[in-house]
């Protein structure tokens, strides 16, 4: 069995469960009290781009977010910045964002072999199926380093430029305590991925964990949804129907609305380096109680679906269905590129490349990026894409012939090359590299849309930096445009960040959560013949027990509200016990019966001391109160010993176990 009994373990340690066991749902007496902050800053790590945006507690309407990063590329608006990091060779940070990857560029080919270059590493956190605190990541130059060290810098690194660009604001030096910070994850990542992100927080010293309030991960198609709902209709592009939209028809809203846009933004007032926008005013007064909607939260490396219905008065949001996705960002329109290029050139080129000649390689994926962002269903001229001096000078090394050769060999025949030193694609070709990741889009969609939940969604919002994409644009309206509205926030890119800030503004605002896993407590039962079965069967002091037994408090997919508590009350399985050892296990199962089950994980201990009471005042049936709190994006457990009012907390732990 995965786990050891606990009854057979050292001291009698096991509980029974008190009969009748009694629960209790008190959502409202455990709200802590909010501490005052005097400024939300949210930070939204993606896998390609990250940013951050803010809004001082005093003025809630005003959300400030980064206009222009230091270095940022031509063609391609820069209020993120690459999720890029680059440590010296002694492994000490050095820069992040543009500042790493233009340093790194710049560096002698011989000397940049010694400095570690990472990017695109917030996916390990999705793919690494056993996640730890010591789970590894691969720089560009093949060095290991520690995953949590490296979120952590970059977090740090988001903390500095916050503060500093918060106190220039204010005039006088902000403390960090002034601080809400809210970081968001995708909401299709699993519990340890979300917990390694708050532990990499901590880390850089953003919060901690007495302090842990101080922090809130937010999850990102949440903090979409929170946005979309405040949108004015100014600020949305609809794609569906063929009505006029602020004068423009259809087919032209989408670049005309954007051009638009920018133009509104431009108008309203700017500070020095940041937009400042007004985010007063509900968007549908058609919204009625019951309402559903879905946001498809489309980024680098995933996309998260999440089904969402309005509850009246306030507007607070529930999650009707449980958070579903993959990795089908647009990344995997990148990688398309890549086995396009090793189908030409050869994957033992383009490894030996990488390695070889890191920057060049970055250099080439950045040309690729600003042609990526012009593919357009309609387009009919080819999109040309600059191959640098070094890799056409090292192909030839390599191969002995030129890179034109190489393109006229492969039979690869809608890439071309031009006298200009770069590859034409035309239109149906780099189409092609799109089709596999929305292709994936779409199939998910179609599933969720088959689910009785969903069946009578009203709109369907496309946020995330990927939705920017025509080609995604125009898929999701053509196969799901006659089922719901589809609505584009203009400023798609930064949704996710400026709900993110909106959610510290007010977290309460989501109500209603869906569990992602089953919770319960490992605990000895009567044994009954016939129910148990027999290599369960412990017998102790004349008592027959079943070990093993999972007493579950909630189920997968099971709705909690916000700060809901959920009780149980054990006792001692034997009286004289003088500690008591509550594990916590989790499941992605709802049926289950033992702790010893496949997929069963510990995730949590209570160790609770039950001496120091004298013997005239404890009970017979001595009664252990457990509580665990759910709803939010962490959970809690607490123990009471109701004799003596002693207890123990202790956060679910998915790492250390």
């Amino acid at each position: 069995s995965a786990y050891s009994s606990p009854a057979r373990s050292l001291g009698d340690t096991g509980i029974t469960p008190l009969s009748p066991s009694h629960v209790v749902n008190d959502a409202d007496s455990n709200v802590s009290d909010q501490q005052t902050f005097l400024v939300v800053v949210a930070i939204d790590f993606g896998t390609t781009s990250s940013g951050y945006a803010y809004s001082f507690t005093k003025e809630p309407e005003c959300i400030h977010v980064m206009r222009r990063w230091e270095g940022g590329d031509p063609g391609v608006s820069n209020q993120k910045t690459p999720t890029t990091i680059l440590l010296t060779p002694e492994r000490k940070f050095h820069s992040f964002g543009y500042a790493a990857r233009d340093f790194y560029h710049d560096l002698d080919p011989s000397e940049a072999k010694q400095w570690l270059y990472l990017e695109k590493f917030k996916m390990k956190l999705h793919t690494t199926g056993d996640l730890t605190m010591e789970t590894d990541l691969t720089a560009a130059n093949g060095k290991k380093v520690k995953a949590l060290e490296i979120f952590a810098y970059a977090l740090q690194y988001f903390k500095e430029q916050a503060l500093k660009e918060l106190s220039d604001q204010v005039g006088s030096d902000l403390e960090n305590s002034d601080v809400r910070w809210v970081i968001t994850v995708p909401a299709i990542w699993k519990q340890p991925a979300k917990q390694f992100m708050r532990q990499a927080a901590y880390q850089a010293g953003l919060a901690s964990p007495e302090n842990s309030e101080q922090l809130i991960i937010a999850l990102e198609p949440e903090a979409a949804s929170i946005y979309c709902r405040k949108l004015r209709l100014h600020q949305m592009i609809e794609l569906s129907g063929k009505a006029v939209v602020n004068g423009y028809s259809a087919s032209d809203t989408v670049g005309a609305g954007f051009a638009q846009a920018k133009e509104h933004i431009r108008r309203n007032r700017q500070s020095r380096t940041f937009l400042v926008e007004n985010v007063i005013g509900e968007i549908w007064s058609e919204l009625e109680e019951g309402d559903k909607y879905v946001v498809v939260d489309s980024g680098g490396g995933t996309v998260d679906l999440t089904v969402h219905q309005i509850r009246l008065p306030e507007g607070h949001l529930k999650e009707l269905y449980k958070a579903t996705g993959g990795p089908y960002g647009s990344l995997g329109v990148d990688y398309e590129f890549e086995k396009l290029l090793c189908k030409i050139f050869g994957e033992d080129f383009i490894e030996q490349f990488k390695i070889k000649r890191p920057a060049a390689w970055v250099d080439l994926m950045i040309a690729f990026e600003s042609r990526k962002r012009a593919a357009a269903p309609d387009r009919t001229n080819p999109l040309n894409i600059t191959l640098p001096f070094s890799f056409i000078d090292y192909y030839k090394k390599f191969r002995g012939h030129s890179v034109e050769h190489a393109l006229r060999k492969s039979n690869v025949d809608f890439v071309k090359w031009s006298s200009q030193g770069m590859l034409r694609m035309s239109p149906d070709a780099m189409n092609a590299l799109f089709k596999p990741t929305i292709d994936s889009i779409v199939e998910h969609l179609r599933d969720l849309f088959q689910k009785p939940e969903v069946a009578t969604v009203k709109f369907l919002f496309l946020v995330g930096g990927f939705a920017e994409a025509p080609l995604l644009q125009q898929a999701v309206q053509a196969n799901f445009g006659d089922k719901c509205r589809i609505i584009i926030p203009q400023d798609v890119g930064l949704t996710i960040l400026k709900g993110a800030v909106l959610f510290g503004l007010d977290p309460a605002v989501i109500k209603v959560r869906r569990s992602p896993l089953t919770y319960g407590v490992g605990v000895l039962n009567r044994y009954v013949e016939g129910k148990h079965p027999p290599e369960k069967l412990l017998v102790k002091d004349g008592t027959r027990w079943c070990t093993d037994v999972f007493d579950k408090f909630i189920s997968a997919d099971q709705s909690v509200a916000l700060g809901e508590l959920v009780k149980r009350s054990y006792t001692p399985a034997k009286p004289s016990q003088l500690v008591i050892v509550i594990n916590i296990y989790s499941s992605e199962h709802d049926d289950v019966s033992f702790i010893t089950e496949p997929g069963v994980k510990k995730c949590g201990t209570l160790r609770l001391d039950l001496t120091g009471t004298s013997g005239t005042a404890v009970p017979a049936r001595r009664e252990i109160q457990t509580l665990m709190q759910f709803g939010d994006t962490e959970i809690k457990a607490t123990a009471v010993d109701i004799a003596t009012s002693k207890s123990v907390k202790v956060g679910i732990d998915f790492l250390n176990y």
